[in-house]
């Protein structure tokens, strides 16, 4: 794990080196959402969910966890004008108000994984609440579920207009601050592609307590990130990044200079040995040893792709772990 980025500490000049690729058919979801041409990674990319219940991957492990939970979940319709944001909700088991957290999703939309992993902030004693930021924008006006096509959720959600975005994010910050088991304090954490919007939205609404910014870009072009949307940060910013995330990665230096110099309060860490999207990668099982099918061919290749898929799941494990205990000893002291 490495803490903040000064002149090339991480040695992003030579980054290329530690991009691995792990051909495992475990791996490839967790790489799938960093398919894109522009380098900041701001329009975030193809190789999207197909819906809910399979997201970048089969994630029935996600839906079976969700299922066992204890705590209170709902769907509930946030109003942002004459739109009607679809958010999933869970309440901690707590004895008093507590501060909200509002999850932003990956760009495979409101997936299974994206909800059990509100459920398990509401197990750290967090009001947690996840919009489906494609509420009306599917088809027949349905959201993430709606789609059937494997890459369209991704096209939609790149399509979707940022005052848009931004607009439903506040109508729903302000929902859950007000909420009478709220104490009024609301943060802001979101993945990939919602790391990337967790960032800019910081940039927006100076009420929020704080941002969390997993494996996204900073707001900005391919040309660097965005002086003057910086400027308008108030909260803190936490980054927890990948070091095989070239992409992401080839941006920290100067956003770490950036935010420097404009007296803001910017922390970025690099989990080593992680890719981009661990959060999802280190919750899933461990991947299983194949078994032999007979083909001599497929199963000398299934053999050598193993030990890479559980030396990656490892990596990321370790990141997700590490990174919960990160997020909740910073989320404790909001």
């Amino acid at each position: 794990m490495k803490r903040g980025l000064n002149c090339d500490p991480f040695g992003l000049r030579h980054v290329a080196k530690y991009f691995v690729v792990v051909v495992a058919g475990f791996i490839l979801p967790t790489i799938a959402c960093a398919q894109h041409s522009d380098p900041m990674g701001y329009h975030s990319g193809a190789g999207a969910a197909a819906n809910s219940s399979v997201g970048f991957e089969n994630q029935e492990w996600a839906k079976a966890r969700l299922a066992k939970s204890s705590r209170h979940q709902e769907w509930v319709k946030v109003k942002n004008g004459t739109r009607e944001v679809n958010s999933f909700i869970v309440y901690p088991e707590v004895k008093t108000k507590a501060t909200a957290v509002v999850v932003i999703h990956e760009i495979g939309g409101l997936t299974d994984w994206v909800q059990s992993l509100t459920d398990q902030l509401a197990e750290a004693g967090y009001i947690a609440i996840a919009p489906d930021l494609l509420s009306g924008m599917g088809p027949a006006g349905g959201g993430t579920s709606s789609f059937t096509e494997r890459n369209a959720v991704g096209q939609a959600i790149r399509d979707l207009p940022p005052d848009q975005v931004t607009a439903d994010l506040n109508a729903v910050a302000a929902y859950v601050a007000k909420l009478p088991a709220a104490n009024g304090r609301v943060a802001v954490g979101g993945f990939c592609w919602g790391g990337g919007q967790t960032f800019r939205y910081a940039t927006n609404n100076p009420n929020i307590k704080a941002a969390f910014v997993f494996y996204g870009p900073t707001p900005g072009t391919a040309e660097g990130p965005d002086k003057a949307a910086l400027e308008r940060i108030k909260p803190p910013v936490y980054g927890f990044y990948a070091e095989n995330d070239a992409r992401i990665n080839a941006g920290l230096p100067k956003t770490t200079e950036l935010m420097k110099e404009l007296g803001k309060t910017y922390d970025p860490v690099i989990y080593a040995g992680a890719g981009h999207g661990f959060m999802r990668a280190g919750d899933a099982p461990e991947p299983s040893a194949p078994a032999a099918k007979g083909d001599a061919e497929a199963d000398k290749k299934a053999a050598d792709d193993y030990p890479k898929a559980l030396t990656a799941f490892k990596a990321n494990k370790k990141a997700r772990d590490d990174s919960w205990a990160r997020w909740k000893g910073i989320l404790a002291q909001i």
